[in-house]
C-alpha cells in the first residue's frame, strides 16, 4: 500500500468513526428548511449561503503566508501520475475558508507559518517556502511524528503541522478530485439473489418454483419498463 492509499484508508476511517458518534437524529421540527438549490451550495439554508458570501468577501491569511500553506500542502499530499495533488484541488482556498469560518484555527496556524519560516531561516537561511524540497522535507520530518502517547510535551510545530495535515486531508478528500482518487460513486442498488443455494441444502430447504417466478429477474433489473397507450405493460 502506498503513502496516498494509506491517507486515503486514514480519511475514510476517521469519517466512518465521527458518523458511528452521532447522537440522535433531530426532531423535524428543528431541522430548517431549504430553499431551491443551486449548483454552488447545495443543501444550504439562506442563512448558510449568506455566511457564506460574508466570509468569502473577507481574506485572513496575506499573501506570503498562502504561498507558503501551498509549498506546505504539496509536501503533505503530492500530485499523483492521474491527478493533481492538494494545490490543484484548491486546498488552500479550503484552509482559508475554515479559518473564517472556525475563528479558533486562526492563531494555531499564523502562529505555525511564522515558526516555520523561523525554523528554516534559522537552519537555512532562507524561508521556507523558499527553501529547497529536501530542506523542507528536513524540517517536517522534526515535526510530522508526535508523540500522541504525552500530549502535553507536544511542541508548537508539532500541533501546526498535525493542523495542516487534517485540514490537507480534509480539504482534497471532500474535493470532487479528492473524491475521485478515492473512487466513491455514491449510493448503488445491491442485488440480491435469495439465500444461496449451499446453505438452503445446509438447511434442507428450498425455493418453490412458483414462489420464484413471481420474483424479479435480476439479470433484466437494468431494463427499463415500457407501456402501452392504454397503460398496459409491455416489458
Amino acid at each position: 500500500m502506498d503513502r496516498r492509499d494509506s491517507l486515503k484508508y486514514i480519511v475514510l476511517g476517521s469519517v466512518a468513526t465521527s458518523l458511528a458518534f452521532q447522537g440522535c437524529k433531530p426532531e423535524v421540527d428543528e431541522i430548517p428548511a431549504l430553499e431551491h438549490q443551486d449548483d454552488n451550495h447545495f443543501g444550504r439554508t439562506p442563512e448558510e449561503k449568506e455566511l457564506i458570501k460574508e466570509l468569502n468577501s473577507k481574506q485572513f491569511f496575506n499573501e506570503h503566508e498562502m504561498e507558503t500553506m501551498a509549498v506546505l500542502c504539496n509536501l503533505i499530499l503530492p500530485p499523483n501520475d492521474k491527478l493533481g495533488g492538494a494545490v490543484e484541488a484548491e486546498v488552500p482556498d479550503f484552509i482559508e475558508f475554515m479559518s473564517k469560518d472556525y475563528p479558533p484555527f486562526q492563531v494555531p496556524l499564523r502562529g505555525g507559518f511564522m515558526w516555520i519560516d523561523h525554523t528554516s531561516n534559522e537552519k537555512f537561511g532562507t524561508e521556507f517556502k523558499s527553501a529547497a524540497v529536501d530542506q523542507q522535507k528536513s524540517i517536517l520530518d522534526t515535526i510530522a511524528f508526535p508523540d500522541i502517547k504525552d500530549p502535553d510535551n507536544v511542541s508548537l510545530g508539532e500541533r501546526f503541522f498535525t493542523l495542516m495535515r487534517n485540514l490537507t486531508l480534509t480539504g482534497y478528500y471532500t474535493s470532487p478530485m479528492g473524491i475521485e482518487d478515492i473512487g466513491y460513486k455514491g449510493n448503488t442498488p445491491n442485488v440480491w439473489d435469495g439465500i444461496p443455494e449451499e446453505v438452503l441444502a445446509q438447511h434442507g430447504v428450498a425455493y418453490e418454483k412458483e414462489w420464484l417466478a413471481k420474483c424479479i429477474d435480476q439479470s433484466k433489473r437494468g431494463i427499463l419498463a415500457e407501456w402501452d397507450d392504454d397503460g398496459n405493460l409491455l416489458t
